[in-house]
């Protein structure tokens, strides 16, 4: 997400790095830049060149401290000023008592509302609410099945009526919804591939019918400068109370987080960043500001990994890894881990500084399976011990698991690296986040290590081949 606007950003950074101070000249061209970058991102016109007058204000007459470059004091105003831009945090669910509070959900189709009711509802049950879903998307095929379906995976009712009557179906839902003793209504909205006066026509009856205590509206990321035009069409309609923006993972401009909040005066209250349907997050416009700048985002971070592990089992590995005990099976665990937590790329882009370092680095989140198959394959001495996997058990661990010996041996190796290098950090030797940020780095390399030998192995066939051809002729 945002990855080409990080690279303008950056660059727009650099070139101010060799300036020896700021000056209204060198400010003028780095915003002349800037505002290209954000224009090419997708962001509304308007709010481009609002953004570009603030910053240059926010930045003339700053003074450079002498330990300070005119490129860093920039980069801290752009920080400011984009938090600013799409802030302030509101990530606030407001519950009603007694309830049930009434969550609607409004969107043109293929926005991803369905997906979305479940994955809040997920985030609901995280939060100790009881939330229930209502059908109401009587407009596309399958809609129904869909929720259902969901609704089935995450252990949340579902209430469906066969009938093309979108207030009756929400009124019945609502009354289901208080006989249950559920905490939250979640109402699935019908959409059109594009606004008209049928579409806002049901959703505003729907609306009266049923009051909702808030109404989001869901906008795909991905359709730009057209999701924030619906956003403010269905603002002056059904008066929002917030926005959720879907697919913000597969946009590398995020035009549309940068300015649905400036246009509709609207909090995005939380982003969708991925299919899974705990793929959802509270947006914090702070973070956000620092991900866009490439300077990551340790906060969530450490809230994801405090999700996964548990404080007891940490302290566990963290005893292991000061002893050098850790073993292959531990060594899984946190690999698992890892997957729920978004995968090893998702996880490095959100140290400060890794995610420039990674630029094109290809981190296959599958080589995970195939370290699986070699760790199972070995025997429970060899898990704990990678010092008795001989040449000998290198093999048969190879024949195990469809491998080759030389993948084993370059895993053993590779952990035993980063074995040693987690026990230096685990007893403060490296200091802090630069021994997490080397650790993840070398991770990253186990999981590459798979992909290196076969790139080997492919070269010395060819060579081989091209050796035996010449020997014919």
């Amino acid at each position: 997400m945002f990855d080409a606007l990080t690279q303008k950003f950056n660059s727009v950074f650099k070139s101010l790095s060799g300036k020896g101070k700021i000056t209204e000249a060198n400010v003028k061209e780095a915003m002349r830049e800037v505002r290209k970058a954000l224009l090419e991102a997708d962001v509304n016109y308007k709010v481009a060149k609002q953004f570009c007058k603030d910053v240059q204000e926010a930045a003339m007459g700053q003074e450079v401290v002498k330990s300070l470059h005119p490129g860093q004091v920039m980069v801290k105003i752009v920080n400011d000023e984009l938090t600013k831009l799409m802030g302030p945090v509101d990530t606030q669910v407001y519950f009603v008592s007694p309830g049930p509070t009434i969550i609607m959900l409004a969107g043109l189709q293929g926005c991803g509302k369905t997906t979305t009711a479940a994955k809040l509802a997920k985030y609901l049950i995280s939060k100790g609410k009881k939330p229930m879903m209502i059908a109401d998307d009587l407009q596309r095929p399958a809609a129904i099945d869909q929720l259902v379906t969901l609704g089935e995976q995450i252990d949340v009712e579902v209430y469906t009526e066969d009938t093309k009557d979108a207030v009756r179906v929400a009124k019945n839902g609502i009354k289901r919804c208080k006989q249950g003793g559920y905490d939250v209504a979640i109402l699935d909205t019908a959409g059109r591939l594009h606004i008209d006066e049928e579409m806002m026509g049901e959703v505003s009856d729907v609306a009266k019918a049923v009051t909702p205590h808030q109404i989001y509206l869901v906008c795909d990321a991905m359709i730009g400068q057209d999701a924030v035009t619906s956003a403010k069409e269905f603002n002056d309609r059904l008066e929002l109370d917030g926005v959720i923006l879907t697919k913000l993972d597969g946009d590398a401009r995020g035009g549309a987080a940068l300015s649905v909040k400036a246009v509709t005066g609207k909090p995005i209250k939380f982003i969708g960043v991925g299919e899974k349907l705990d793929k959802i997050e509270e947006f914090h416009p702070d973070r956000m500001a620092s991900r866009i700048l490439g300077m990551g985002d340790v906060v969530t971070l450490v809230e994801k990994a405090q999700e996964q592990y548990d404080e007891e089992e940490a302290k566990k590995m963290q005893t292991k890894m000061q002893k050098g005990t850790f073993g292959f099976d531990d060594f899984l665990k946190q690999m698992k881990a890892m997957k729920k937590m978004g995968g090893m790329s998702s996880m490095l882009k959100l140290l400060p500084g890794v995610g420039q370092q990674l630029g094109n680095m290809d981190i296959d989140d599958g080589e995970i399976g195939k370290m699986e198959g070699i760790i199972h394959s070995m025997t429970e001495e060899e898990r704990r011990d990678p010092e008795t996997i001989s040449a000998s058990r290198r093999r048969r661990i190879a024949r195990g698991c469809g491998r080759t010996p030389n993948e084993v041996a370059s895993l053993v190796k590779t952990f035993k690296r980063s074995r040693d290098m987690m026990k230096v950090v685990s007893s403060g030797g490296m200091g802090g986040l630069k021994g997490l940020m080397s650790g993840r780095m070398d991770m990253a390399s186990m999981m590459q290590g798979g992909k290196k030998i076969k790139q080997r192995s492919k070269r010395k066939k060819t060579i081989r081949r091209r050796g035996k051809i010449k020997k014919r002729r």
